[in-house]
């Protein structure tokens, strides 16, 4: 009896993007890793991936050259680029070890549908595509004439036809699984949920003060002020070691709140600066009731240097805000050490949902997240956040949530009740959830 050779466990997966700001594809590929596949994987460097691909041999990245700077047309540009990286793909798809299949992310997907198409139907190679929103709906928001517009029509026309060839799919929300199966006329599409891996969660006094120096270093705002006490070792704006080792917080402390961003424009940003120059007034007028504000806004992206600019003109007081890009390993500790999360993140087809909130709730923080059709298969207002449709709206969750900080009596049972439901979202991780979901369907692929 003749034996079965074994499986070639060999993957590709690929981002037409920057492969350290692409988290979801990423632990795709660390998860592919950890079930034993050869991974290659093509995108952009720009920013570093994680330790886990970058330091395993069975990973290889393959680096896109970027496009080059033109002064084309808005139109011809978008033409010029999907020429480029059809090119780009195409090269570094002859270059990698074949494949079983490719997992593709979407958006963009012209040319990357197209060109992972034609190489899979040439090479015999499964394509599976992984859904996080639609193409023409992202392309339609800096265009003229937005979904109406030929070119845009034609997007969606080639997005759908080329999405529709894959041998499988995986999307982000249960409304856009319902979206792909009944108006796109594509399946099989399987619902995985983004889900914090194990790097955010809950973490100690001594590890936020810890990272409270670190920061002070580059920003003054976390440096101590004032005398303090004799038995004080080291301290920040926030928290003090005593001399027998422990680490308290100070009285009288600042509130810390935190925003991610990609500084793009399905994000207003606007939202929050008037949401916070409100909370300015109201702290001022009653300072005795409400703390000072320590905001921090990590990422970047297009619009970083229009909002920086905005923010250096400011005069507050109350409210001071901060823009760092931090380390990986430093995103988490910071989502953990803040008191209350804000997500201004909305959807341009109302299917996706933002993963921000996802790594928010993974380190059991609180978020306010604005709201857009399908939130609620993730922030359910009252319950784990609150949802705000305005920056009126947001104002008076911030008030709301740091009056009489750190104890605010007046909402004890609601901050009990989001700490219960943090804790029972962090009981299933991604890792949990891509083996329940993902890795059967992969696997029957090979």
């Amino acid at each position: 009896m003749t034996e079965v050779p074994p499986k070639k466990r060999n993957a590709c997966v690929i981002v037409l993007g920057d492969i350290g700001r692409s988290p979801r594809m990423q632990y795709h590929a660390q998860s592919l890793l950890e079930e034993n596949y050869h991974v290659d994987i093509i995108g952009y460097l720009e920013t570093r991936p994680l330790e886990a691909l970058t330091q395993q041999p069975r990973c290889r990245i393959h680096e896109l050259t970027a496009v080059p700077v033109t002064n084309l047309t808005p139109k011809l540009r978008l033409l010029f680029k999907a020429f480029w990286q059809t090119l780009s793909l195409l090269m570094a798809l002859i270059s990698i070890r074949r494949p079983s299949f490719l997992l593709v992310q979407n958006p963009p997907g012209i040319p990357t549908l197209i060109v992972c198409y034609l190489y899979c139907a040439l090479t015999r190679t499964k394509l599976a595509i992984d859904w996080h929103n639609y193409t023409y709906t992202v392309l339609a928001l800096g265009m003229s004439g937005g979904e109406k517009s030929p070119l845009i029509r034609l997007v969606r026309r080639l997005e759908r036809y080329f999405g529709s060839k894959a041998h499988t799919h995986f999307c982000v929300t249960r409304a856009m699984q319902e979206d792909l199966q009944e108006n796109w006329k594509i399946g099989p599409v399987n619902v995985l949920y983004d889900r914090a891996p194990t790097q955010f969660h809950p973490i100690d006094l001594p590890q936020k003060h810890e990272l409270f120096l670190k920061l002070a270093k580059d920003y003054p705002q976390f440096q101590s002020t004032g005398n303090n006490q004799s038995d004080v070792v080291e301290a920040t704006a926030l928290t003090q070691k005593m001399a027998n080792g422990g680490v308290q917080y100070k009285p009288q402390r600042h509130a810390v709140l935190v925003s991610s961003t990609s500084w793009t424009q399905d994000e207003d940003f606007g939202i929050l600066l008037k949401a916070l120059q409100s909370y300015e007034e109201t702290a001022q007028a009653e300072p005795l009731v409400y703390p000072s504000l320590l905001c921090i806004i990590t990422g970047k992206g297009p619009q970083k240097e229009h909002y920086a600019a905005e923010i250096a003109r400011l005069q507050w007081k109350k409210v001071s805000v901060i823009t760092p890009w931090l380390e990986i390993e430093d995103y988490p500790t910071v989502l953990a050490s803040a008191d209350l999360g804000v997500c201004l993140h909305w959807s341009t087809s109302g299917l996706d949902l933002p993963m921000k909130v996802v790594d928010m709730f993974g380190s059991g923080l609180p978020v306010c997240a604005y709201d857009f059709k399908c939130l609620n298969e993730l922030v359910k207002h009252g319950e784990n956040g609150f949802v705000f449709a305005d920056h009126i709206q947001l104002a008076e969750q911030l008030r709301i949530w740091f009056e009489h900080f750190p104890k605010n009596p007046s909402i004890l049972e609601t901050r009990a009740g989001f700490q219960r439901s943090l804790q029972q979202f962090q009981q299933l991780r991604w890792r949990e959830s891509w083996s329940l979901i993902a890795a059967p369907v992969l696997e029957a692929l090979l």
